[in-house]
């Protein structure tokens, strides 16, 4: 719950300082401006997404949680005074996106690999599904509340709001009682550290296991080909001239199907015994949608193209996030998110730097129909070189038992 109010007011900031870098970019700049922001957001992930794996395998993760989401409110808290004093360029916003973005790297390894701690293993798939609606619900109300608070009142208060709603989310942290923050080991007097060797051993882990590796590089691509939503303010303002309220609800599209088919997932993903099949298909509808969203002319057949995009997607995540969970100890679990975000979150930050490139050369709809296709393509090359991936099956797993300390015990491989 403290996530859910958290994850809204962090939407609501990235739709909101999409539109304001927009805004106060000349019309025929505005793709390179929104591409910038990707640029911005994607040098502190290249350049501290192992550190902060090895920090969440080493450390407290409650405690690392805490401090990051303390340091992002202030962020929050300056992008609110800047636009209140009046900013006029886009580089002061460029400035804090970046401060932002480096204080968010800590934050998904440790949040990540506390999840399989709350829960015991057999209900991991169910807890993923469930952590998705909450995602996704806030990723439908996040950018749909902004674009009313633009519109109503202005978009310091955005960011001011963003910035009390990680309050919420220090709060829950707070409130666990029973849980131990530090990573469990298989073998005793095994401990994590912040060196190359304990890097080194992430990274041999995730390219060694072609299941890993291939989720990882299905969401690279996908989200690089198909990293539409930087754009939006340009089909918002320049192509369906919808205006704030419009963007908003354009923007929160994605999630909204996401957020219906994340709900479904918590039924149907004990069912799905191909997994891997399942995968491949949804990342390739995702291409599909982004393809129909730049051909697209009418604001209807935009949003239920960008819905279906979230559809798919929830299939997708949902999937990669248990064949990750389930294939990796709990002492590498940092690590292999730290390495994820790279391609999780680095896929579509460098796909709003190429997005936003193409569409200031060849028009908004080509660079999103050609991303489309890319991410097609690429989809069609993972399934083909990784055998692995497309024999996936769920395997049954051993029933756990709760003990009395709260901890989980972990069943047999």
């Amino acid at each position: 719950m403290g996530l859910l109010i958290s994850f809204t007011g962090g939407l609501m900031q990235n739709a909101a300082l999409l539109w304001q870098v927009a805004l106060l970019s000349p019309p025929g700049q505005k793709g390179l401006a929104l591409g910038g922001v990707g640029l911005v957001k994607v040098v502190p992930i290249v350049g501290f997404s192992m550190l902060s794996g090895m920090a969440a395998d080493a450390l407290d993760r409650r405690k690392l949680m805490i401090i990051t989401n303390a340091v992002a409110a202030c962020v929050a808290l300056a992008l609110a005074f800047v636009t209140w004093r009046g900013v006029t360029s886009v580089w002061p916003l460029y400035a804090l996106a970046f401060v932002g973005a480096s204080v968010g790297t800590f934050d998904p390894p440790a949040r990540q690999s506390l999840i399989p701690m709350l829960v015991p293993r057999d209900h991991l798939p169910s807890a993923i599904s469930l952590n998705a609606i909450m995602m996704q619900a806030a990723s439908v109300t996040g950018p749909a509340v902004a674009g009313i608070l633009i519109a109503s009142t202005s978009l310091a208060w955005v960011y001011f709001l963003n910035a009390l709603s990680f309050v919420a989310v220090i709060i829950a942290i707070l409130m666990m009682r029973g849980v131990d923050g530090r990573a469990r080991h298989e073998h005793a007097g095994e401990k994590a550290d912040i060196s190359l060797r304990s890097a080194l051993e992430g990274l041999r882990f995730v390219f060694r296991s072609p299941l890993i590796r291939s989720t990882m590089l299905l969401d690279f691509f996908a989200t690089f080909f198909s990293s539409a939503t930087a754009l939006l303010p340009i089909f918002a303002q320049d192509i369906l001239k919808i205006g704030p309220e419009g963007y908003g609800w354009l923007y929160a599209a994605p999630a909204a199907g996401a957020l219906t088919m994340s709900a479904a997932m918590v039924l149907l993903t004990s069912r799905i015994e191909r997994r891997g099949p399942v995968l491949l298909w949804a990342v390739a509808l995702y291409g599909a949608a982004t393809v129909g969203f730049g051909l697209s002319r009418s604001f209807w057949l935009t949003w239920a193209c960008l819905a279906l995009t979230g559809v798919a997607d929830a299939v997708s995540m949902v999937i990669r996030n248990i064949v990750r969970q389930l294939e990796t100890p709990d002492h590498l679990r940092g690590r292999m998110m730290g390495v994820n975000m790279l391609f999780f979150q680095g896929g579509p930050q460098l796909g709003e730097i190429e997005a936003g490139a193409v569409a200031n050369w060849f028009g908004a709809p080509f660079s999103v129909i050609t991303g489309g296709i890319g991410s097609l393509l690429a989809t069609a090359w993972v399934a083909a070189s990784t055998p692995e991936l497309r024999a996936y099956r769920a395997r049954p797993v051993t029933p756990v038992r709760a003990m009395a300390d709260g901890a989980v015990a972990e069943p047999e491989a």
